[in-house]
């Protein structure tokens, strides 16, 4: 499809008067043309956020099962509102021992969506006192359905999607961590 280059005559000021540029000014189709095309590779010069620098405080969590077993994992800890909204997005993959702790203080109804996370989850709801409130297994990525809690939590915890139902975690299991208090 071709375009015919023509200018376009817009008024800026009734005619007489001495407002603005004049009676007429006038703006031809390669300035448009132009323009269109420098707003175009300034976006594609920077991506969107998936190239800003956001950090995570690292962090050690245990999970108590009912069975008395004991889970360490390394987590990251995403405290302020960037740092949740990042999560795991754009991982490609996590260690089986890791995770990413999302802390909602004060305790809140927390909903969660996989939009551009790359890896499977299970996500853990926990509760103010650490008690696990519920778990969605094999979280699929890419997928924008909300999970929501069923109640109001203090954290969410990501991990690798089958490490929940592998060490048997299951809600009312307990969270140790030193935002649920001493354990």
């Amino acid at each position: 499809m071709a375009f015919k280059r023509s200018a376009v005559r817009l008024r800026s000021a009734p005619p007489g008067s001495k407002q603005g540029f004049g009676n007429e000014a006038l703006f031809s189709f390669d300035r448009v043309l132009c323009a269109v095309a420098f707003l175009l590779a300034l976006a594609a010069a920077y991506p969107a956020a998936a190239q800003e620098p956001i950090t995570f405080e690292r962090t050690d969590l245990a999970i108590v099962t009912a069975a008395g077993a004991r889970h360490q994992f390394k987590v990251e800890w995403a405290k302020s509102w960037p740092q949740k909204a990042r999560g795991l997005m754009y991982r490609k993959d996590m260690a089986i021992d890791h995770g990413m702790l999302l802390d909602y203080d004060p305790p809140q109804a927390a909903s969660i969506w996989m939009k551009n996370t790359l890896i499977p989850l299970d996500i853990v709801f926990i509760r103010a006192d650490g008690v696990i409130e519920s778990i969605f297994l094999g979280a699929k990525p890419q997928d924008e359905t909300p999970m929501p809690s069923k109640g109001d939590v203090r954290a969410v915890l990501e991990l690798n999607a089958g490490v929940a139902r592998l060490l048997g975690i299951q809600p009312g299991d307990k969270v140790v961590h030193p935002i649920f208090g001493a354990h």
